[in-house]
C-alpha cells in the first residue's frame, strides 16, 4: 500500500513542479460565465439551473422579475435567460430594463406563447417552450456569449512571427 501511495505521489511531483512549501501549484480555471435565470415556475427554473450548472455556468436563479432586476443591477451577469409570463415584472419588461442598463448583455426569452415573438421584443433569442431541445438552448447561449466576448484574436504562427522579426532586424542593420 505504501509503495502505491509513494509511486502516485512521485508521479504527481514529476508531472507538476512542486512549490517551495512542498504544495502543488493550483491550476487556474477560466472564470465561469454567470447566467441570470428567471422563471416563476420553480420546477422549470430548477431544471434550467441544473442544466446550466452541469455545463459549467454559474447560475443566479430568481423566481420573479423584480428580484432578477435587483440581482442584475448588482453586476456580474453575462447573460439573462427569462420566461415571458410572470407576475409583476414580466420577461419582456425585464429584458427592456436589462438592455436599458446594459445594451450589450445577451438575453434569451422563453415562452409557451409563440405569438409574442410576432410583436416587438428586445430579446436576442426567442425560444418557444416545449419546442426546443436542451442542446439547442445551450448552443444558443454559447453563441451569444461568444458574440458578446468577440472573436478570438488571430495568433500568428511562431515561425512566421520569428521570420518577420528577423527580417525587421536585418532591415534595421542595412
Amino acid at each position: 500500500m505504501f509503495s502505491i501511495h509513494f509511486a502516485l505521489t512521485q508521479k504527481i511531483k514529476d508531472d507538476y513542479k512542486v512549490l517551495v512549501d512542498g504544495s502543488l501549484p493550483v491550476r487556474t480555471m477560466k472564470p465561469k460565465k454567470t447566467i441570470l435565470c428567471v422563471d416563476d415556475n420553480e420546477q422549470a427554473l430548477s431544471i434550467r439551473k441544473i442544466l446550466l450548472e452541469t455545463r459549467g455556468y454559474r447560475v443566479v436563479a430568481c423566481k420573479d422579475g423584480e428580484v432578477a432586476l435587483e440581482a442584475f443591477r448588482r453586476g456580474g451577469v453575462d447573460l439573462v435567460l427569462t420566461d415571458l409570463l410572470m407576475p409583476g415584472v414580466d420577461g419582456s419588461r425585464l429584458i427592456e430594463e436589462v438592455k436599458r442598463v446594459s445594451p450589450q448583455t445577451p438575453t434569451v426569452l422563453i415562452s409557451g406563447r409563440t405569438k409574442i415573438y410576432e410583436r416587438e421584443t428586445l430579446a436576442d433569442v426567442f425560444l418557444p417552450k416545449g419546442l426546443y431541445e436542451p442542446a439547442e438552448l445551450l448552443e444558443r447561449i454559447r453563441q451569444l456569449l461568444v458574440r458578446k466576448r468577440g472573436p478570438k484574436r488571430q495568433v500568428e504562427p511562431r515561425a512566421t512571427a520569428e521570420a518577420a522579426h528577423a527580417g525587421m532586424a536585418h532591415a534595421n542593420v542595412a
